[in-house]
């Protein structure tokens, strides 16, 4: 079954609103096994709403609308999808009701215009809306169906989980649906696992390879149809096992979480904790971790040090490094070891880990943008450190840098260094 996503709402065509609906709902109907070829915006007018129900018609089987169901006029949705079906409306009882109770609740009368947000195109499925107002329409007709869903995402969402994809289910009977094992990947660009995997890509037939940059990180998302997960995972398997002898060194997951959740898991696992040292970075490495539930468990403490005098009072490290004539100074190979080593100390922790480097926008102690020293001190192990020369602006410098600092950590936790 192929689909189209029409986006109903002047609001989204002057970009006033963000359109996440279309992307909740192709993942949605991607799920269910349903193609979605085309995602239309279309204003709050009658004309262009009729135009576009033609032109999507021509070209899907499923015609997925969001917005323009509530009670003010330029709420068209319902009344254009009555209008090319030549057809009529009809009541929704209990949302009426409904409608009814809340004014009543409220002391006020119901106003005329609220009573549009009750009514279904003649002979829909009524779709339950249970965090809002609008009644939802289902409905097929001369081979083309029909979903009529609300613009408010919190009202939308539950309803295309709900009775929207019970809807759809029913509809497609049988039909094999989509499965997808998400992989995720650190410490190597797009381009570069490309490169590993060119030729699965290049042959790829079912399952399909698709790739996606992220920032600081690379997923490949491998899948199939398939009428099971049993199924699915057969007709993937061999697939994936190449996919992870080929990138054993940076594949962290196989499921769709950024590195410093893994991290954090293996740290939590393991019982070992964890101190950080930031200078261009300016928290950012802490701030990841501390998103992932639990991380107090592991995550001790982090000093930002961005003046040469925090390093020196807060974590030690000694002057010579820093000023002076030869000194190798604040973003160097030796600060970043004497970092590390300094929030290992202070925290007690089994890993201390440092970030210091140039972030932009101009060059510091006459090293380039880009420049950044990676610091990773285990108890009981030497000091590593790296030595990264990133590209971009001040804040995709301080990504990829932070990115990376958890890569270097996963490697140690998982003993691939």
């Amino acid at each position: 079954m192929r689909a189209e996503i029409v986006s109903v709402g002047t609001e989204l065509l002057l970009g006033q609103i963000v359109n996440t609906n279309a992307q909740f709902l192709s993942r949605g109907l991607a799920e269910l096994g349903i193609d979605v070829y085309y995602q239309t915006v279309v204003g709050d007018n009658m004309d262009r709403l009729l135009k576009t129900i033609e032109l999507a018609r021509g070209r899907a089987d499923l015609l997925v609308f969001t917005g323009g169901l509530g009670p003010t006029m330029d709420d068209l949705t319902r009344d254009a999808v009555a209008a090319y079906l030549r057809r009529g409306m009809e009541e929704h009882e209990p949302t009426m009701r409904k409608l009814e109770e809340m004014f009543a609740g409220r002391g006020a009368a119901l106003i005329e215009s609220n009573r549009k947000q009750a009514l279904l195109v003649e002979g829909a499925t009524p779709l339950r809306n249970n965090t809002g107002l609008a009644i939802g329409n289902a409905l097929s007709a001369d081979g083309t169906h029909y979903l009529l869903l609300p613009g408010p995402p919190r009202e939308m969402k539950p309803m295309f989980e709900n009775d929207a994809s019970a809807w759809l289910r029913e509809l497609l009977g049988q039909a094999d649906t989509l499965h997808s094992v998400m992989m995720r990947f650190a410490g190597i660009g797009e381009s570069a696992l490309e490169d590993l995997l060119i030729d699965l890509v290049r042959e790829q037939s079912d399952p399909t390879i698709a790739p996606y940059a992220k920032e600081g990180e690379v997923a490949v998302r491998v899948s199939t149809k398939a009428p099971n997960a049993e199924e699915a995972q057969r007709k993937m398997e061999s697939t994936l096992v190449e996919i992870r002898r080929r990138t054993d060194r940076f594949l962290y997951a196989e499921e769709d979480i950024p590195i410093e959740t893994e991290v954090m898991r293996l740290l939590l696992r393991q019982r070992r904790t964890l101190a950080l040292a930031e200078s261009c970075t300016g928290g950012m490495v802490a701030e990841m971790v501390t998103t992932v539930p639990g991380s107090a468990d592991a995550f001790l403490g982090g000093v930002v040090s961005y003046t040469n005098a925090v390093k020196r009072d807060l974590l030690g490290v000694p002057e010579g490094l820093l000023e002076g004539e030869g000194a190798p100074g604040a973003v160097s190979e030796e600060t970043a070891a004497a970092m590390a080593e300094g929030a290992r100390r202070f925290a007690d922790s089994d890993f201390g880990v440092s970030v210091t480097g140039v972030a932009g926008p101009a060059s510091s102690e006459g090293k380039p943008v880009g420049l950044v020293y990676l610091g990773l001190a285990e108890r009981g192990k030497p000091t590593r450190t790296e030595k990264l020369q990133l590209s971009g602006d001040r804040e995709g410098i301080r990504l990829r840098a932070s990115k990376r600092a958890l890569y270097r950590l996963w490697l140690a936790l998982t003993g691939r260094e």
